[in-house]
C-alpha cells in the first residue's frame, strides 16, 4: 500500500481504538440543579475541545514519527522471528509428532490391539440372565 492509497477520512477502518473517543459529554456533566452559566458551559466545551485537539496534534508531531518507527521496527522483527524461528520450530515439531503418533500407533496395534482381541473372545461367551428368585 503506497501514502498515495491512504484513506485521510476514515484513519481507522478497523474501529481499534474506538475505547480511547472522548467527547465533552462523556467526561463533563452537570447534574440537575447545579448548572453553570451558560458562557462557562459553552466556553469550557470549547476549551476542551480546542485543548484536546492541540495537544493531541502537538503530541502526534513530537512523537508520531519516531513512535511509527518504533512500531515499525517491533513489528518487523515480530515478523524475521515468526518467518525464521517459530514456524520452522512449529514444522519440527509437528514433524516429531507425527514421527512419535506412528511409533505409539503401532506399539498399539503390537501389544494392546491382540490383548483386546483376547480379552473380547474370553468374555462374549457370558450370558447375563435375568433372573427372578
Amino acid at each position: 500500500m503506497s501514502s498515495s492509497d491512504l484513506d485521510m477520512v476514515n484513519r481507522d477502518p478497523n474501529n481499534l481504538n474506538d475505547h480511547v473517543r472522548v467527547l465533552f459529554e462523556e467526561v463533563i456533566g452537570e447534574p440537575e440543579g447545579a448548572h453553570s452559566m451558560k458562557c462557562v458551559w459553552k466556553n469550557s466545551y470549547k476549551c476542551f475541545n480546542c485543548c484536546k485537539g492541540c495537544c493531541y496534534k502537538f503530541l502526534t508531531l513530537i512523537c508520531g514519527i519516531p513512535l511509527a518507527i518504533c512500531w515499525g521496527c517491533e513489528f518487523a522483527y515480530i515478523t524475521f522471528w515468526h518467518v525464521w524461528y517459530v514456524t520452522p520450530c512449529m514444522r519440527a515439531y509437528m514433524i516429531n509428532c507425527g514421527c512419535l503418533q506412528k511409533f505409539y500407533g503401532t506399539c498399539l496395534q503390537c501389544y494392546l490391539q491382540p490383548l483386546c482381541e483376547a480379552y473380547s473372545f474370553l468374555f462374549s461367551n457370558i450370558r447375563v440372565t435375568n433372573y427372578t428368585g
